[in-house]
Order: structure tokens, then C-alpha cells, then sequence
């Protein structure tokens, strides 16, 4: 392994520099070199696919909090809102395509260079990349469940059924979140008609992991059991504010085992960091796979 001693830094010593961001390549292709990487990914992996992230560069919240699974579970006016939003929103994150950020991470899979993909993002975009052992921390948009008997549908027939119940309403999209929440006007909310599990009747909910909602046991202990295979952690866009992806980042880190991250903004595991990179996904994964060489990267 290479020395980095010129990569390395702590929270604040962003390698966004032209020399010190060479350097940071060099030494991150060098710990990507030894191999059982494993990938923590976020939001910002999709943004260049066309899909906002919750938080700029400051970590701030660009727009309103998310729908919590007690406000879903508990108002009926908070799950037409939630449906009549999503309805359309998922539309936009079902069109959207893999960009050069997630081809590089299914090319460093395919390399036998990863072992493992934990993404937060619900979009399924990694998977249409090539991605193969991909762990959905926080579900998929293209499922939806029943929350009395289980059972599981696909958001496409859903998708038909909420059409075919609302064949007269029509309502203007202002904006796009990362969960596929189309951001409307409360009037054209008001018409909007749910439908609930053909089985049962019973209340139907996306098949992700709401805010206040749980990540299933057994899910978060296949994550901590990859993490603690891994050679190096790689974050790749996620500013891990939230707990739920930033325990694995802890948990590497108390292990020993080395953790990169490239992010556009500062994040809460900087600290933990061996080499940092503040710069755009795509660019510096395509960067990192003609620094490893085996083949120049191309969009396709």
C-alpha cells in the first residue's frame, strides 16, 4: 500500500485541491487495490442521475421533513397526502437511469473488487447498474406491502390501481424529493382516492423504511456482519446524519478497518476518515477506475 500521508486529514481538510485530490486518488485506488471493498452508498450517488438528496452541501434539509411511519400510520389525511405525492413522484424516480457513479461501483463489483453494496437509496438504480450483491438498507420504492397481513405487490400494479381510481385528477408537480415525494398543493391533495390490499383491505405502505420507522434486525446485523469483512468501508454520497447509515461507518472504524469517503459537503464520519473527497460522484469513480487501470470507464 502506498503512503498517504499526503490524503489524509481531519474534519474541515477536504481533499477538493488538484494536487492534494491526486494524491487522495492515488492513495484510495491503493486501499480499493487490496480488494473486499464494501460500499456504504447514499443519495448523492443519484443526484446525476436526477434525483435531489435531502441535504446540500452544508448538510442542511433543502426541503420539508419527510413523512414519519407514526404520521403515515396514524392520519388518513397524511396517507392520501403521502399517496396523492407519491403517485406522481414515483413516476419521475422510475424513469430515472444509472449514471457513470453507480456503473463504476458495479464495474469495481464486477473487477471482484467489491464484495458488498449497502445503499440507503431506495431508487433500486445501483441493481439497473449491475450491481448483484446490493443490500436495500431502507427498502425499495418498487414494492409496496400491507401492513395487516403482508403481503407484498409490486408499486407498478399499484401504480394501475391508483390510475384507474383516479381517472379524473390531475395536479401540478412544483418539486421532486429523493423518496419519490412529488411536492403539491394541499387543494389538488384533497381529491385524490387511496385503495387499500385487495386481500385484506388493510392500510398499504411503500416497502421502505419510513423516518421513526425501524430498520429490521435483521437486515442492520447482515450490514454490520459485511462491514466487519470488509477491507476498506467506501462512503460514496451520504452525508450520514442519520444514524442509521453512520453506525457502520463506528462500527469499521472501531474494528480498524479503513474508511474513504467521497461526498460533495462535509459529513459526520469525516473524522473517521483515512482519505476524503469533496468532489461530484461520477467524475472521480470514473477517476478511480482509470487510476486502478484493467480498461479505460466510458458512459454506456
Amino acid at each position: 500500500m502506498g503512503d498517504m500521508s499526503d490524503a489524509t486529514g481531519t474534519v474541515g481538510e477536504r481533499r477538493d485541491a488538484p494536487e492534494r485530490a491526486r494524491a487522495g486518488l492515488a492513495a484510495l485506488a491503493d486501499l480499493v487495490a487490496d480488494g473486499d471493498v464494501v460500499v456504504l452508498s447514499g443519495a448523492g450517488l443519484s443526484t446525476e442521475s436526477g434525483i435531489p438528496d435531502y441535504r446540500g452541501e452544508t448538510g442542511r434539509k433543502r426541503r420539508a421533513e419527510p413523512m414519519t411511519y407514526q404520521t403515515f400510520t396514524g392520519s388518513a389525511a397524511a396517507r392520501r397526502r403521502y399517496w396523492a405525492r407519491s403517485h406522481l413522484g414515483w413516476r419521475h424516480v422510475a424513469r430515472a437511469a444509472p449514471n457513470d457513479g453507480h456503473r463504476a461501483v458495479a464495474e469495481l463489483e464486477r473487477r471482484g473488487l467489491v464484495g458488498g453494496i449497502i445503499t440507503q437509496n431506495v431508487d433500486g438504480l445501483q441493481q439497473a447498474a449491475g450491481g448483484h450483491h446490493v443490500i436495500e438498507l431502507h427498502g425499495s420504492l418498487d414494492r409496496v406491502m400491507c401492513l395487516s397481513c403482508g403481503r407484498r405487490t409490486s408499486r407498478e400494479v399499484l401504480d394501475e390501481r391508483l390510475a384507474a381510481a383516479n381517472r379524473a385528477w390531475s395536479a401540478e408537480v412544483s418539486a421532486i424529493n429523493p423518496d419519490g415525494d412529488a411536492v403539491l398543493a394541499d387543494e389538488e391533495v384533497a381529491s385524490f382516492r387511496v385503495v387499500d390490499c385487495v386481500d385484506c383491505g388493510g392500510l398499504l405502505k411503500p416497502d421502505v423504511v419510513f423516518f421513526g420507522e425501524n430498520v429490521p434486525k435483521s437486515r442492520v446485523d447482515e450490514c454490520y456482519a459485511l462491514t466487519g469483512r470488509a477491507g476498506l468501508l467506501l462512503v460514496l454520497g451520504s452525508s450520514l446524519t442519520v444514524l442509521s447509515g453512520y453506525r457502520f461507518v463506528r462500527h469499521a472504524a472501531r474494528l480498524g478497518i479503513p474508511v474513504a469517503i467521497i461526498n460533495q459537503g462535509v459529513t459526520r464520519g469525516d473524522e473517521h476518515a483515512l482519505v476524503t473527497f469533496d468532489a461530484p460522484l461520477g467524475p472521480t469513480l470514473t477517476a478511480l477506475l482509470a487510476e486502478l487501470g484493467d480498461g479505460s470507464f466510458a458512459s454506456r
